[in-house]
């Protein structure tokens, strides 16, 4: 378990984290294309928090730090998540699934829209956690870099099975054994984040992509290509190309891959990096072909007919925003009474109807058909056996690893 020290993140990662704020990942909407667009300006002020010095390292912690357990006399839980991921109803002020919970379980839930970013939330609850005291919070979704990050802090509190049956039981295979938490002792995803390759039929106008090599060897798409500022997305998506594995690439791997992006810049194969303004060039036909992100390209879709996208042979990268019960919350179990309703098709169902990222729920499909047949057979949203086995995630890095990866991705974008 690592010890705690404020970060002090090199010129490369905070240009990163800048470029995730503004139109990366961090700017995706979890319905629309855009979301809030407060995660920027509020960014700013978490990348103060992490690279300051204000607050004193923290001893190592153990897991499972908790609190009394107040479940039992408190009905209640205070669930924290990102902008715009959650099922509403047409009043917009309401929101169904929840609401049902409430109604079975008695149990109230504070719903709090106040994670904008990772690393801006990071900021708001590390001093709470280092100094070994609550957040105020009973259950937080993290992106899985960071989910990795407060596993090995300590602090997060080991689930209890027990409590969980329909999670373990219906969560997708895809999703089951990440190398951050082997076997999801303290997670379980909310949503998965798919990166593909998005294409314009008609700026393709009969050029044929199948594979990444396509995007970076034909000549015929010279300029008219796009890869993602997401250094994982991008550098992910080349190594299964070459056929190297994400979960498991070795230095060397890594510098092959950068270089081979960089001679597709040298030669102007790539037009450009972007976060998700990529969906305005692939629209108009500026780029004929890119990688994108799949709830983006769920939406460009069903407004574009000439949009359409491809799952390489060689695989795509998957990640996930995952369900955490902080340390000394005081909810525990009603927490995780929550997740394993989430983990109930029915619930599971609409909520993909709603936000139509990848559903981490095995099983749903039939329930998901009731409400949207279309989403039901949108393996975007339900990834059928063969697409799943299709499905890598990158594996995690050591501190040392993040900012040397990042400073040479940074130089190949230019950032």
């Amino acid at each position: 378990m690592e010890q705690y020290e404020p970060d002090r993140l090199s010129p490369a990662q905070v240009a990163a984290m800048r470029r995730s704020f503004t139109n990366g990942r961090a700017a995706l909407t979890r319905r629309s294309l855009l979301r809030a667009s407060a995660g920027g300006a509020l960014a700013v002020g978490g990348l103060g928090t992490l690279s300051a010095c204000g607050i004193p390292a923290a001893g190592k912690t153990e897991g499972g730090v908790s609190s009394e357990d107040r479940s039992g006399k408190e009905k209640e839980i205070s669930f924290s998540n990102w902008t715009e991921y959650m099922d509403v109803d047409e009043s917009g002020n309401r929101h169904p699934t929840l609401d049902a919970f409430t109604e079975r379980t008695g149990i109230k839930v504070k719903y709090t829209e106040d994670i904008n970013d990772n690393n801006e939330f990071f900021g708001k609850i590390q001093p709470q956690l280092a100094a070994g005291q609550e957040t105020g919070r009973d259950l937080v979704v993290l992106t899985d870099w960071l989910a990795a990050r407060m596993i090995r802090l300590g602090w997060v509190q080991k689930l209890d099975p027990a409590n969980l049956p329909h999670a373990f039981a219906n969560l997708s295979p895809q999703f089951r054994d990440p190398d951050w938490d082997p076997g999801r002792a303290y997670s379980y995803p909310w949503q998965g984040i798919s990166t593909v390759i998005a294409y314009n039929k008609k700026a393709l106008d009969g050029v044929e992509v199948k594979t990444v090599s396509d995007l970076l060897d034909n000549p015929k798409l010279k300029g008219r290509v796009g890869f993602l500022t997401e250094m994982r997305d991008s550098v992910g998506m080349v190594l299964l190309d070459m056929g190297k594995s994400p979960e498991r690439f070795t230095a060397d791997d890594y510098d092959a891959a950068i270089a081979r992006l960089q001679k597709g810049v040298d030669r102007g194969q790539i037009r450009r990096f972007t976060g998700n303004d990529y969906t305005a060039d692939i629209t108009k036909g500026d780029f004929a072909a890119c990688l994108a992100w799949a709830g983006d390209v769920v939406q460009l879709k069903a407004d574009n007919p000439d949009v359409d996208f491809l799952i390489p042979d060689s695989g795509y990268i998957t990640s996930s925003d995952n369900l955490m019960v902080p340390n000394k919350a005081r909810h525990k179990t009603n927490a995780e009474r929550l997740i394993d309703y989430y983990y109930e098709p029915g619930p599971a169902a609409q909520l993909a109807a709603y936000i139509n990222y990848v559903c981490p729920v095995d099983g749903v499909k039939d329930e998901l058909a009731k409400i949207d047949e279309e989403a039901a057979d949108n393996p975007l949203i339900i990834p059928d056996k063969a697409m799943q086995a299709k499905s890598h995630a990158f594996r995690s890095l050591s501190a040392k690893e993040e900012t040397a990866y990042e400073e040479k991705f940074a130089k190949l974008t230019g950032a």
